[in-house]
């Protein structure tokens, strides 16, 4: 807004310079910018993260499988774990060994994460694997990846604000340098006897 006041105050000014009519539509310009320009590529950069990441949930929804692991024994806490200060949902989580049955029908044994605060032996939960039996992390929910590819999109209008607004104040900073240039020439011309009384003429 200050742009167009800045127009509209150096349109028939007398003392207005071209430095000041150019700086005026720059910061217009820039406006209008990142008014329309902005919203337009965060949403595009919105849309094809979105596409991009359903087809990911889509894909790990097809190749990951929930099987269900049978306790054999618990293991003892990681010493990574054993920090009292961190508290979070690994505390509802336990490292065991266990027994389960891949989507390809072959038995796996192995150290898995429990969701259990107190697995003992023949306790039942569920892990995901890959259709050999490994196991992988849970596939990624639809609903997480729309609130990602938001994210992506107003990271991206953010950033391209950011880049708009960056080069309107380089322009500024160059065209006060080449004013403040001008005044040097400006006064060099003058002399250093300007203004002293009976001096230059």
């Amino acid at each position: 807004m200050r742009a167009i006041g800045g127009l509209w105050r150096w349109r028939h000014n007398p003392l207005r310079r071209t430095s000041d009519l150019v700086e005026a539509w720059v910061a217009l310009v820039a406006l209008l910018l990142i008014l329309v320009v902005t919203p337009v590529i965060g949403s595009l950069v919105a849309g094809i993260a979105e596409d991009s990441l359903q087809q990911s949930v889509r894909d790990q929804r097809a190749a990951r499988h929930p099987v269900t692991a049978t306790v054999v024994r618990k293991l003892d806490r990681s010493p990574l774990d054993t920090d009292p200060e961190t508290s979070s949902s690994r505390d509802l989580r336990s490292r065991v060994v266990a027994d389960w049955t891949a989507p390809d029908g072959s038995a796996q044994h192995g150290t898995a994460m429990a969701n259990l605060k107190s697995p003992h032996h023949g306790d039942h939960f569920k892990i995901w694997t890959d259709q050999h039996g490994r196991i992988v992390a849970r596939p990624l929910d639809p609903a997480t990846a729309t609130t990602h590819a938001v994210l992506a999109g107003f990271g991206a209008a953010m950033l391209t604000a950011g880049a708009v607004e960056s080069g309107r104040r380089l322009i500024v900073w160059r065209m006060v340098r080449r004013r403040y240039a001008r005044w040097d020439q400006a006064w060099d011309r003058a002399g250093p006897d300007w203004g002293r009384t009976g001096t230059g003429s």
